[in-house]
Order: C-alpha cells, then structure tokens, then sequence
C-alpha cells in the first residue's frame, strides 16, 4: 500500500507545482501586461518623451484685423493702453514729471501683461522648458529696458534698485500669489512640484547673492588693495563668472535636463491631458514674435519717458526714490509673470509656475544684474555689484526665507500668505529707508 501511495504522492505534487508555476506565470503576465499599457499611456500623455507636448498644436489662421481683435481688444487690461500716448503728450504740452511718470507707469502696465500673453502663445509651440525659459526672459524685458535707460543717463542707483527690487517681487509677491491661488483653488490639498530642481534654483540664487555680497562687505570693511577700484574690478570679474554660470544653467535646463518642467505623477498628467483642449494657441508662432517685436518697442519707448521723470515724481510726490525703483517699477514690471504664475499654479501646475517667478529671479541676478555691469563697464559707467548694505541684507534673508519655503516640495495658501506678507515687510522697510548714495542717481 505504501509503494501505491508513493507515486500517487509524487504525482500530486508535480500536478501542484505545475499549476503554481501556470498561476505565477499568468500572474507575470497580467502584471507584464499592466506595466506595457501603464507605459504607453504616459508615453502618449509625454511623461515619458523628451519632448512636450507629443502633439504639435494646430496653429489658428487669423487675418490682421482678428489677430489685433484677439491681441489687443479681447483683455479688458488693454483700457489703460491710451495713458501710454497721453503720457508722451503730457510730457511735452505741460511738462509734469509727477503725471508723466504716473501716466507711464500705467501705460507699461497692459504691455506688460500683453508680453507673457504673447510669449505664453509662442510657448505653445516650443515645449514647457523653452517655455518657461521665454516666459522669464520676455517677463523680464521691461525691467532690462528701464534698466539700460537709466544706466545710459548715469542713474546708477535706479538700475541697482530696479533689478534688485524685480528680484524680490518675483520671489516674494508673484511666488506667494501663485501659492496663495492656487492652494484657494486646490485647498483640500497640497500642490508638489520638482524639489530637485527647486533645490537648484535656490543654489543659484544663492550664488547671485554671493556675487553681490562680496563687494559690499569689502567697502564696508576698507580692506581694498586699491581703494576705489578693487570693489569694481571684482565686481566685474564676478559679473563675467555669473555669466558664464548662468550660460551653464540655460544648457543643464535645455540639454541635460530638457524635462524639467514635465508633470510629476501620472495625476497631473491627467490634469495635463484634460485640460490640453483648452491650451490651443489663439494665435500663430510668427503672430506671437510680431507682437513681442512690437510690444517690446512701444515697452522701450515709454521707459525712456519713465526713467526721465523719475527724479521729479521723487521730489513731487515726496516719496523716496529708492522705493519708486525697488517696488513701484517691479510690481508693473512683473505683469507678466503674475500673470503667468497666477494661471499655472491655478491649473496645478506649479512646476511651470516655479519655472516663471523663480526662474526670472535667476535670469535677473545670473544675467540681468551682471549684464548690466558689463554694458557700463563699455559705456565708461562704474556700475558695480555694491547693491549697498541694507538692500544686500533684505536680498539675503529673502533667498533664505524662500528657500525654507521650498525645501519640503509643496506648496498651500498659508504659505503663499506668508510670502505675500514678507513682501509687505519688505515695501514698508523701503519707504521709510533713506538712500545715503542719492548722489549715484
């Protein structure tokens, strides 16, 4: 009986074995199976590819009339655009710098707006990374004329305080109503973005006020080797290693890691693919580069009439030049990129919201500052990186307070509050704080 039972037993067990091997076998499958369609699904919605979108958008044929209508007639912004003209006629029928100063500034305002609207078309076209890149660069255009005016007159002081003060509206006041936005929309929960290339990010502002640091502390402690010329001679130098780091940063974004702004789950490349009907271009690429061709210009006109009534609306309004530079100009300034954080962030995607308010903050300290150095530098102006001692501190504690903020990778309103708050701080310091170098404007 035993020796029956012995290959009874023997052939049972092969019979089990084999059934597990079928069972594990189909359950490979399946889960084999699952992986491949989970994949091709993202490789459709982009997740996967190098490239965004994977589907080049159709581009809409308008003729010039319903390009203008689109551009200029469809945002009710675009009623302040006559202060623009009404400001060149102020200027030379009555010749008061307090209204022309006014009139221009809300004349830039909509031109502003129309940049990142105009830009935010062409990205359609390019990709997220491209995108954001041109969404800080066109964001940043105002800032960077204003600039360049001002440096051609000599006011060296107004150039420091309009980049620097661009610096901090980007970080505190567009980042913090783009949290503050979107964490109303979505507030049963937290939004995420990319903390690695939000970790990046503040490296280079950290860089930037290591280039501007440094200057200022080797006035403040009178330890030049040659009085007077060494502070320029780093800041020089140091302008040109900003550069050539801020070159290396454009190539790591557009090369290395071209997907830098892709979603970051499959949840929001859902979101990505819902709402990729509402995202098609109102206009074409070469609709969009005439009308930053355009608007750049009339933006390049006005500045001039706004960097010459500066001085006057100063002594007019009795407010301090140091706060017209650093918060006034950079709140119309940054239009743009209010805009553009603002509807990201509302749309979930804080990723591109980063790449906008973060990313002009980089352009403008990596680029915008040390470029501004360079060009006075060929114009005969000792334009240098001593933003001076008060501003230097607000822009360090500010990169700092940021990159805490940052750290954890989420965002909600309470943060977005905190960031909006910071910035009023940061205003108030402004209009009580007297600049002892006014002789440099």
């Amino acid at each position: 009986m035993s020796c029956c039972k012995v290959p009874v037993l023997i052939e049972a067990q092969v019979e089990m074995v084999s059934a597990n091997e079928l069972e594990n076998k189909s359950l490979f499958r399946q889960e084999e199976d699952a992986t491949q369609t989970k994949e091709a699904s993202l490789m459709e919605q982009g997740s996967l590819s190098t490239s965004f979108p994977q589907q080049t958008p159709k581009a809409p044929k308008n003729s010039v009339l319903n390009s203008i209508k689109i551009v200029i007639f469809c945002n009710k912004l675009n009623l302040l655009l006559p202060f623009g003209p009404l400001a060149i006629l102020v200027h030379y029928m009555i010749d008061s710098k307090g209204w022309v100063f006014l009139l221009t500034l809300v004349g830039i305002t909509p031109l502003a707006e129309r940049l990142g609207y105009a830009t935010e078309q062409l990205a359609c076209y390019t990709g997220p990374t491209v995108g954001g890149l041109l969404n800080a660069t066109f964001g940043n255009v105002t800032e960077l004329i204003i600039s360049i005016f001002a440096l051609k007159n000599g006011m060296i002081r107004v150039v420091q305080l309009t980049l620097l003060g661009s610096i901090l509206s980007n970080m505190l006041l567009v980042l913090g109503c783009a949290f503050f936005c979107g964490g109303l929309v979505f507030y049963q929960k937290d939004q995420v973005f990319d903390k690695g290339i939000a970790t990046v990010n503040s490296g280079l502002l950290l860089m930037a006020v290591m280039g501007i640091l440094f200057p200022a502390v080797l006035h403040y402690t009178h330890s030049e080797v040659h009085a007077g010329s060494s502070e320029l001679a780093l800041s020089r130098f140091s302008s040109c290693i900003m550069l050539i780091a801020y070159a290396a940063y454009l190539f790591f974004q557009l090369k290395s890691q071209s997907n830098s702004y892709s979603p970051l789950d499959e949840e929001s490349n859902q979101n990505e693919e819902t709402s990729a009907e509402d995202e098609d271009p109102e206009i074409s690429k070469w609709e969009a580069i005439i009308w930053l061709s355009i608007l750049t210009a009339w933006v390049s006109l006005l500045s001039g009439y706004l960097v010459d009534a500066i001085e006057g609306a100063s002594v007019s309004w009795n407010i301090p030049i140091a706060f017209i530079s650093t918060i006034l100009l950079p709140i119309v300034g940054n239009a743009a990129e209010h805009a553009g954080a603002i509807m990201f962030a509302m749309k979930d995607k804080l990723d591109l919201s980063l790449g906008v308010a973060i990313g002009s903050s980089i352009q403008i300290s990596m680029f915008a500052v040390p470029f501004c150095v360079v060009i006075g530098w060929m114009m005969g102006q000792q334009m240098d990186l001593n933003f001076q001692l008060f501003e230097t501190a607000m822009l360090f504690i500010t990169v700092i307070v940021v990159a805490f903020f940052l750290q954890e990778g989420s965002s909600n309103y309470f943060k977005g509050l905190m960031l909006i708050l910071c910035y009023l701080i940061v205003a108030a310091s402004f209009f009580v704080h007297e600049d002892p170098h006014q002789d440099g404007i």
